[in-house]
């Protein structure tokens, strides 16, 4: 019914529609095209002010490398600076994030959605305090433990911190998707046999699914994309990639490369386009399912 509803819209409405799609996704889509674009150009072409059509033609690039494209930028950040240690310290950080964010959150969550009592409500009001702090504040607070027992610039450490930081959002997101399933299958699956644990295993993960490969991935983000935690709590040798990539730009004292950085950033974001591309459907079917009750 929704299509032929579309096709009966008058010519007008339906170009404008369209165009405004389209023009959304151009302006969605530009800046990491012209990233991507510029991460094969010479600093000199890709930020030229004297004329813009140098980061399209790659004049400067030609001259430099004999050809309008280059691979220096992706050379000098993997190779040279070793940006691939910094995604391999990235995937350990994101995978025990999400992998204790989810144990966590999928035990903690179901538990209050099943409990009667009335402290639930003020344990998630209390988590939603902790996540609405700065995670500076909650950062500040580990720095001194962490250096007197040694145990700052471990990769450990950090994966500890960001579970603090985003266990709260984990619990509130988890209980919200194991509200909408009914309680009704808990003790079908109990009339069956099941101990509660069973049917917290056999039966209701994998209704939740959906809802459990959603807040995986936005735990995921959280951990992928942090720059906060990452840059105050692990040294220089086991930097992940965002802190890693803001090192390229250089300081006052030591001079930076920025097409480095250029390349690296389209690096780091092209396993995200993958990521979301691969779990579409299942993100879509939690957020809708997190919305619905009963």
């Amino acid at each position: 019914m929704s299509s032929s509803a579309a096709t009966h819209r008058p010519l007008g409405l339906r170009l404008l529609v369209n165009g405004f799609i389209l023009f959304w996704l151009i302006l969605a889509a530009f800046p990491f095209l012209w990233t991507f674009w510029g991460s094969f150009k010479v600093e000199l072409d890709f930020f030229s002010i004297a004329d813009w059509t140098n980061a399209l033609t790659g004049t400067l690039t030609k001259a430099t490398h004999g050809s309008s494209v280059t691979g220096v930028g992706y050379e000098g950040a993997w190779i040279q600076e070793e940006f691939w240690k910094a995604g391999i310290n990235t995937t350990l950080v994101c995978i025990f994030v999400v992998m204790t964010s989810l144990t966590i959150g999928t035990l903690g969550g179901y538990a209050l959605s099943r409990s009667g009592y009335r402290y639930t409500f003020w344990l998630l009001i209390t988590a939603l305090i902790f996540r609405a702090m700065p995670p500076i504040t909650l950062v500040a607070g580990y720095l001194l433990p962490f250096f007197e027992w040694n145990l700052w610039g471990h990769l450990a450490t950090t994966v500890i911190v960001l579970v603090a930081i985003n266990q709260p959002f984990t619990l509130w997101m988890l209980h919200s998707f194991f509200q909408s399933i009914p309680k009704e299958l808990d003790e079908s699956a109990k009339v069956d046999g099941c101990t509660q644990f069973q049917a917290f295993r056999h039966v209701i993960i994998p209704v939740m699914w959906p809802g459990v490969i959603t807040t995986g991935l936005f735990s995921f983000l959280l951990a992928y994309n942090d720059f906060a935690v990452t840059s105050m709590l692990l040294s220089k040798d086991n930097q992940t990639m965002i802190p890693k990539i803001a090192s390229f730009m250089g300081t006052t004292q030591t001079e930076g490369n920025v097409m480095f950085a250029v390349a690296a950033v389209v690096s780091a974001t092209a396993p995200l386009f993958v990521l979301v591309m691969f779990f579409q459907r299942q993100i879509v079917s939690g957020l809708t399912a997190g919305a619905v009750k009963g």
